[in-house]
């Protein structure tokens, strides 16, 4: 059967099935404003949200400025994470004013900043807003809006992240320009950590653009990333999963420990000493970070068991005044893979308290958030994620009231953890051949996930460990044919692999590279009594 051109595309993505920039509401006003500031030689300011999507938009769109326009005319700016807070901040536009800029560039934030962006104007400071989160029903009085998720926005693909509309600015400036779109895909490489980072959906777009960023992380990599790479200890081919669990926690972790500013001054080093100087900084932030984490989650939990009955709640809400807010967020997430329900994690910032909620898949966090406006300063989010801010006297009051909500809207289901499985299959059907023909579904994302596989009546071979205390490292077989793999975190299934009985293994199937030598393996995700 003649595959479709559909089916093609998948397999065989192409930059030239990109759709046209210009189809985006208001992208002829933001190029007519963008080259208008530089014929007039007004300065501009690129201005970014502090987390993988914002930095790496930054690095985009202030190296490709470098490029056509006078460098001293240009800066960029990253907003303090607790000084400052999420978005456009106004110390940010006081800082532009301060320093002669009459345009900013915002990047993953402004569609929310309709108050600050018109304080903007009033002092003479225009914005173009290039955006990717849903839009309010109150539009920010922006020269040009770019969001592909405007309702009068006919823009075909709706759901590129912030660094992909940048990256469309980027693209049209080059056809108006006549400059060769070979400047456009220079940063494919950045955007697709974005890409990996948000979690926006790895098909259409997202997904042409993650594949060729993916070949130019491998073969011509940003400065910055080739130093994360070798400072996290990658030596094989870079993949998704890369960008997902070594790049971007490393990127992140220096807006949610110190100063995301130096994330943007990596990616943007003109060699690899220098790159690898701001790398390092990140490297040790991400240690901090992942030291943060640990001792948090720990002190979370013995607060839960201390309350006995919080342990049947629908819910979680926890705070300690001493918990570092960069982490509070990952914290929730932990605290999920515990106790499978609504959770928030509370911190003191300043004279308030604040913290970030996370969701169970399935459940909306926002609307359960916003029925708790009543104990709130602020609060903002989407379906799986919010912050919020509030009295230190209100914690128990929004403790109770999150719980009532949560008990009243959630379907027991959703409290059951659940993994969707796509197929049977037998040791004897995984071997290099079936693994290639997985690797042309890459990139994997969301709306393109990994296959995951069930084998049942596996046994273990006995050679199966614990390693570091927390993973198994398995040897497991079935009808005489054994395969190796790993299972991390679940040291606790450890004892039926002792149990010697029959045995079923959800997985995906990976590639390890030991020596020079490659060979499948398995990556579990969970493990059962055969029925």
């Amino acid at each position: 059967m003649t595959p479709t051109k559909k089916q093609r595309n998948f397999s065989d993505p192409n930059l030239e099935d990109l759709h046209d920039p210009w189809l985006m509401k208001d992208m002829l006003k933001a190029v007519k404003r963008v080259l208008s500031a530089i014929n007039e030689g007004e300065k501009i300011l690129v201005f970014g949200d502090y987390d993988v999507d914002g930095t790496t938009s930054v690095a985009c769109m202030f190296q490709f400025l470098q490029k056509i326009y006078s460098s001293d005319k240009l800066d960029f700016y990253i907003p303090h994470r607790y000084r400052e807070g999420y978005g456009v901040s106004k110390a940010g536009i006081d800082f532009a004013k301060e320093n002669g800029f009459t345009l900013i560039i915002s990047l993953d934030c402004g569609i929310k900043s309709a108050d600050l962006i018109k304080y903007a104007k009033e002092i003479g400071i225009d914005f173009i807003v290039c955006d990717h989160h849903l839009p309010d029903l109150h539009i920010p009085p922006a020269v040009a809006i770019l969001n592909p998720k405007q309702v009068d926005c006919d823009y075909p693909f709706k759901e590129l992240c912030g660094c992909g509309v940048g990256f469309k600015l980027i693209c049209a400036l080059c056809e108006e320009l006549n400059l060769p779109m070979e400047m456009a895909y220079e940063y494919l490489d950045l955007l697709a950590t974005a890409i990996a980072a948000d979690i926006v959906p790895m098909v259409g777009e997202n997904r042409i653009m993650a594949y060729y960023g993916l070949k130019k992380a491998n073969d011509n990599p940003n400065t910055g990333i080739k130093a994360l790479k070798e400072l996290s200890g990658l030596v094989k081919e870079v993949q998704i999963t890369n960008l997902v669990f070594l790049i971007a926690p490393r990127v992140n972790a220096a807006g949610r420990m110190d100063d995301a500013r130096k994330a943007v001054q990596m990616f943007i080093a003109p060699n690899e000493d220098e790159a690898k100087q701001y790398a390092e900084m990140l490297h040790s932030d991400n240690f901090d970070r992942k030291e943060a984490d640990k001792n948090i989650t720990e002190e979370a939990l013995a607060q839960i068991l201390e309350h006995p009955d919080w342990i049947n709640r629908k819910s979680t809400l926890v705070y300690q005044p001493t918990w570092h807010k960069g982490v509070v967020g990952i914290v929730a997430s932990r605290l999920i893979d515990h106790y499978y329900r609504p959770t928030i994690v509370l911190t003191q910032s300043g004279e308030y308290v604040a913290g970030s909620a996370r969701s169970v898949p399935g459940f909306n966090l926002y609307e359960a958030i916003h029925a708790c406006k009543e104990h709130l300063l602020g609060y903002g989010g989407h379906f799986a994620a919010a912050g919020m801010t509030l009295e230190t006297g209100k914690v128990e009051a929004l403790r109770d009231k999150f719980e009532e909500v949560v008990s009243a809207t959630i379907t027991p289901e959703l409290l059951i953890p659940e993994i969707v499985i796509d197929t049977e299959v037998s040791f004897k059907d995984l071997n290099t051949a079936s693994y290639s023909i997985l690797c042309q579904m890459e990139p994997f994302g969301p709306d393109n996930l990994r296959p995951l596989f069930i084998a049942r009546k596996v046994t273990d071979t006995g050679y199966s460990k614990i390693v570091k205390e927390l993973h198994i490292k398995f040897s497991l077989k079935q009808d005489n044919i054994s395969y190796g793999g790993i299972g991390f975190n679940m040291s606790d299934k450890f004892p039926l692999l002792e149990s010697k009985q029959p045995l079923d293994v959800v997985f995906t199937l990976d590639e390890n590279e030991w020596n020079g030598n490659k060979s499948l393996q398995l990556k579990v995700v969970d493990i059962r009594l055969s029925e």
